[in-house]
């Protein structure tokens, strides 16, 4: 079967027919697995994630309707259960991993441990979003491997055809520009 437009499946979902999961499956299955795997680094884990993403994409919509970011709106799913998989079973070093990326983006976003002090997280991630929108596609991309896929260094530097330093010191001048941008929009670090 040839693979819908985004806008028909989640029309199929608003109408609650069961053959968009299907579909869904066909068209972004394996790079929704491809995702958690990078989180879980287990396949039989991140099969798991990606029918969580299924169950949960099918009590979303509605209301949501991601008729043109499909893709994006699964991947959101997939990424978040990921990680909570990988929080709930304790692996210790997929743990150290995220707890690494998390001490990089901490150098530049400000998390204040108490919830009033709390910066809105739509405003830091139109900040964020705004950010990213002045940096080269290479580079967007690069940073968006790293921190929101959580591809490891070496993996980044494969698909860009990159050295593992460069890549380092891309993602080094990456967040000081982060920091700096935040800074200037009135963000405290």
């Amino acid at each position: 079967m040839k693979a819908l437009d985004d806008s028909k499946i989640v029309r199929m979902y608003l109408e609650r027919d069961e053959q968009a999961l299907h579909l869904t499956s066909e068209k972004y299955g394996s790079r929704l697995r491809a995702l958690a795997m990078g989180i879980v680094n287990d396949m039989s884990t991140a099969e798991e994630c990606e029918n969580d993403t299924y169950f949960q994409a099918w009590n979303s919509i509605p209301p949501h309707k991601p008729e043109n970011f499909l893709y994006a709106f699964l991947a959101r799913i997939t990424r978040n259960i990921a990680i909570d998989c990988c929080r709930s079973r304790n692996r210790l070093k997929r743990r150290a991993f995220v707890c690494q990326l998390s001490d990089e983006m901490e150098q530049c976003i400000p998390a204040p441990d108490d919830t009033p002090c709390r910066l809105e997280a739509a405003e830091l991630a139109g900040a964020i979003n705004s950010f990213l929108g002045t940096l080269s596609q290479r580079k967007r991309d690069v940073f968006l491997r790293r921190y929101w896929f959580m591809d490891s260094i070496e993996a980044v530097a494969g698909r860009f055809g990159m050295s593992q330093s460069g890549v380092k010191t891309m993602l080094l001048r990456i967040r000081v520009g982060l920091r700096e941008y935040l800074e200037k929009e009135g963000y405290t670090l």
